[in-house]
């Protein structure tokens, strides 16, 4: 069964006004693992989850998307202990494309990836569980495949979703400098065991 997954980020003593120096150098790894280079939307919300938004922009994908720096900028004009910044990023993955026959077509398949960046007093200070950069993946269907036929082809395919969730995971960490990290899922399961697990049969 598929699961979603998110990684959580950390950094020591980071001050409001440098959260947006964080965002940007999250987001700029994308384009270097499988990413686009701009942003498809940007959107702050007051408070919490529950309140309306109080900016939001939906740019675009590929050549619609805006510059990651302009996104932040404008997104953070509102900048308030109780906000949370969320943008949306293209990341592309391979994928089976299922056309009835007994073998899929795997495919460079883009889906939008969430970064979050909270203030210290969102939801009551949510960034103490879920950092004070959140990145959400979507499901982990792409980097697992389960009920797929594990042709050559699927194996190349999955192992090289992995590798690239793996170089972009230790690429934001080391580029934005978090003191730590945490990949979690919402059903709780381990992902990287998981991923060990399949790796394995896939061998």
């Amino acid at each position: 069964m598929s699961d979603v997954f998110s990684l959580s980020l950390w950094y020591p003593q980071l001050r409001q006004a440098s959260l947006a120096e964080k965002l940007v150098t999250v987001l700029q790894q994308f384009a270097s693992h499988g990413g686009e280079p701009g942003v498809f939307s940007a959107t702050a919300w007051p408070v919490n989850w529950r309140e309306a938004a109080a900016f939001q922009e939906i740019y675009g994908l590929g050549e619609h998307g805006c510059q990651i720096e302009i996104a932040v900028e404008q997104a953070l004009e509102l900048l308030h202990a109780d906000y949370a910044y969320e943008f949306q990023i293209g990341w592309t993955l391979w994928e089976p494309e299922i056309d009835g026959g007994s073998h899929p077509n795997w495919v460079r398949t883009p889906r939008l990836v969430r970064v979050i960046g909270y203030g210290p007093e969102f939801d009551d200070g949510a960034y103490e569980q879920e950092g004070h950069i959140r990145i959400d993946f979507g499901s982990d269907a792409p980097f697992l495949q389960e009920d797929v036929v594990l042709t050559p082809e699927a194996i190349r395919c999955i192992e090289e979703n992995v590798r690239q969730l793996i170089e972009l995971t230790n690429a934001v960490e080391k580029e934005s400098e978090a003191s730590a990290r945490l990949m979690w899922s919402e059903l709780g399961e381990s992902l990287a065991q998981r991923l060990v697990a399949r790796l394995n049969r896939l061998q």
